[in-house]
């Protein structure tokens, strides 16, 4: 029997070294990628983390800017605040000074309104005085008509009220023309006005408010003014005269309220120039003077009740 030959081993021996080299080579390359893919993954990280210091600082600094805002808000909030509690206490300081005016207005309006009654009961108690001249000469109009009628034969008026409230006698009724004597027809006229004065004069009430009763003479312009003046106060004198001497009791008890004046032809009544002008600015008037105590007496009732008022 052969022996078997020992070559195929030797073989096998040198066909494993050159594997386990090839296997090392392999090892080493892995390691260095290994190691190599550390290195950049060092690197990259490397970045990112200066990439996200970058942005922590710049946050960083956003935050402390935000922070910063914040607080100069919150100091305007403040400021906001201070103002809106002044401004809430001048609305109310506004409210309270508002109420007290209303309040002020109301009793203004009180004490105005007050007042204008007072002045309207003065106003009436004065309009009251005034009215007692148109009264007194109505009655005795009244009283002239209710005797004679209304008119004489030729249709002109006995008596009439003038728009100031005094008695008019037509100049022709009574004289004639540049005369201051009395006519027949203005006797019986004159008459009736004495007995009519000594009916109002014999009320004492309305005699305490009557000062005087003044007969007044007025002309036309034509002539001179010392001519006019004289005969104006001449006719005057006449009427007095003749309403005195025609009723006894009136002289005796009233005569102290008669009295004699004049205005000329400085007070016409019309403005023309005709012959009906003329005549109608030739006239008796009879006008009432009232006391003027009796005007004080309430005027001063009225302030003192208006002093007490303010006391």
């Amino acid at each position: 029997m052969k022996r078997r030959s020992r070559k195929p081993n030797h073989v096998e021996v040198e066909n494993f070294w050159p594997s386990f080299t090839d296997m090392i080579s392999t090892i080493a390359i892995i390691l260095f990628f290994i190691v190599f893919l550390m290195y950049l993954n060092n690197i990259i990280a490397g970045k990112n983390l200066e990439f996200l210091r970058k942005e922590l600082d710049d946050s960083q600094k956003q935050l402390e800017s935000s922070q910063l805002e914040i607080s100069q808000a919150e100091q305007n909030l403040r400021l906001l605040k201070m103002d809106l509690e002044r401004t809430m206490a001048e609305v109310t300081e506004g409210q309270l000074e508002l109420t007290l005016s209303n309040q002020m207005i109301d009793e203004q309006k009180a004490i105005i309104a007050n007042s204008n009654q007072e002045l309207g009961d003065l106003r009436q108690k004065l309009q009251g005085i005034a009215l007692i001249r148109l009264d007194v000469l109505t009655a005795v109009k009244d009283s002239v008509e209710n005797v004679m009628g209304k008119t004489n034969s030729a249709g002109e008026p006995l008596v009439t009220i003038s728009d100031t409230g005094n008695i008019i006698i037509n100049e022709s009724l009574v004289f004639d023309r540049y005369s201051y004597q009395i006519k027949n027809e203005g006797r019986a006229l004159l008459d009736q006005l004495a007995i009519a004065f000594e009916t109002v004069l014999n009320d004492v009430e309305t005699r305490d408010k009557i000062d005087a009763i003044n007969i007044q003479g007025h002309t036309d312009y034509r002539g001179t003014g010392e001519d006019n003046r004289l005969l104006g106060a001449r006719r005057a004198t006449s009427v007095v005269n003749y309403l005195l001497s025609s009723n006894g009791t009136l002289e005796s008890s009233y005569a102290s309220y008669f009295m004699a004046s004049t205005f000329s032809e400085y007070r016409p009544v019309s403005a023309g120039s005709t012959e009906a002008d003329y005549a109608a600015n030739r006239r008796i008037e009879i006008g009432i003077v009232l006391k003027d105590d009796q005007v004080q007496n309430i005027i001063d009732d009225y302030l003192e009740e208006a002093l007490k008022d303010f006391e």
